[in-house]
Formats: C-alpha cells, structure tokens, sequence
C-alpha cells in the first residue's frame, strides 16, 4: 500500500475513535456549550431593573471636604480590612 494513501486513513480512524456519537449520528452531551450559555447569560442586562431606592444618599459637603483634602494632599488612609481569618493554637 502506498504510504501517501495510508496517512489520511489513519487521520480518519482516530477522528472516528474520538467521536462520541450515537446510533443516530448525532453528538450526545447534555453539557455540550453550556460555558457559553452561562458566559452569555451573566452579561445580559435586566432591561427594566426595578431598584429599592432610585437615589443613593449622598453629601454635597462630604464629597467637598474630600476634594478639598485630595487638592492638600491630606487623603484619610482608608481603614484596613481583613478578608481572611487564621487559626493558630
């Protein structure tokens, strides 16, 4: 047999080999895309959201002395937070 016609028929045995199809031809994962729907799902936008408040609460005189402080260089140092807990004996 020639080399050149043996090639493509190996390619082909292992695309079959790799295949999961069923009687009918047809691929059966019930997960198959699922990542896409769920990528596609969490970037939709709730086109009429409904919030509990339409207007946060803010302060005109908070949001100038903190300009006024950032002009001045003299910006409070935010509070650390811990986000993890140790357990030591």
């Amino acid at each position: 047999m020639n080399s050149k016609a043996l090639i493509p028929a190996a390619a082909a045995l292992m695309l079959a080999a790799c295949s999961t199809t069923s009687k009918s031809g047809m691929i059966e994962d019930s997960t198959m895309g699922e990542a896409i729907r769920t990528t596609f799902a969490a970037q939709v936008i709730d086109p009429d959201p409904q919030y509990e408040f339409l207007d946060p609460p803010t302060s005109g005189e908070h949001a100038a002395q903190a300009v006024a402080r950032y002009r001045t260089d003299k910006v409070k140092k935010p509070e650390r937070v811990s986000s993890t807990q140790s357990v030591g004996n």
